[in-house]
């Protein structure tokens, strides 16, 4: 799909990912529909990009019904591209039930119901995009993250499914997993040090995958090093295998990463 003219709504677009993920996508031409629960920052976003006709819309994706009020208010669009997301780290038996249904209904519901939305204005309009902001943990399960894995893991498998059903309508979708990013994400938002030796990418990198992901109609798209890529799929094919490594050289990181994130979920 050619950007220049065509209509983005992004949410989570204040974040770290989200900025970068914005001006990448305005400088090639898209207008975009920003969206998050920050009016400030939102609007200073919007008067930053290139381009004009941005707009912004507060949204709390965590309530209910957020979602698919998001895409009435934003109306028809070209592409959305889900990139909200809570950190829903720690054990299961650690998250009260207010956190995990925010975690569970920001990273994989409201991106389920917007996706259900945009879908018959895109058909409307004779095609469209979904992005779906996955991460290295829609491959790997990650200890101490059982529901970040979970919310990953479906929405990795709802976007390939969904990408077949879509196939016929003109609809691209794609999933993009970033591995380990720095300045941004999970890493950034703990003040956890990333694995010596792995690589990271920049959320520049993500932004510019992103934009990749349309133009090239990518159902899958890996923002990570090839390091990481290579330990990503010799852990899909030998799961005990990685879990006992993850047990005896991962735990300190992990730890490191809940504390971290604290009171964010």
């Amino acid at each position: 799909m050619e950007l220049s003219g065509k209509t983005a709504l992004l949410t989570g677009a204040t974040g770290g990912l989200g900025v970068a993920i914005a001006h990448s996508l305005a400088s090639r031409g898209a207008t975009l529909i920003l969206s998050s629960r920050t009016p400030a920052a939102l609007e200073e976003l919007r008067a930053s990009l290139p381009g004009t006709g941005h707009r912004a819309i507060v949204n709390e994706l965590s309530e209910a019904g957020a979602a698919v009020a998001l895409v009435a208010e934003a109306g028809p669009v070209d592409i959305l591209v889900a990139n909200a997301g809570l950190p829903a780290s720690g054990k299961l038996d650690e998250f009260s039930h207010d956190e995990l249904e925010r975690a569970l209904r920001v990273n994989l519901e409201a991106p389920i119901r917007m996706a259900r939305e945009v879908i018959p204005s895109m058909q409307a309009r004779g095609g469209g995009h979904i992005v779906l902001i996955a991460s290295l943990s829609a491959r790997v399960a990650s200890i101490r993250a059982s529901v970040y894995s979970a919310t990953k893991f479906g929405l990795r498998g709802f976007g390939l499914a969904l990408r077949q059903d879509l196939h016929d309508h003109g609809i691209g979708v794609s999933v993009v997993l970033p591995g380990f990013v720095r300045d941004a994400g999970l890493f950034a938002d703990s003040g956890a040090k990333t694995p010596l030796g792995l690589g990271t990418a920049s959320p520049q990198d993500v932004g510019e995958g992103v934009v990749r992901a349309i133009e090239k109609n990518k159902g899958e798209l890996y923002v990570a090093s090839l390091q990481q890529r290579l330990l990503v799929a010799c852990a899909s094919l030998c799961p005990g295998l990685a879990g006992r490594a993850q047990r005896s050289g991962g735990t300190r990181i992990a730890d490191e990463i809940v504390a971290g994130q604290a009171g964010k979920r």
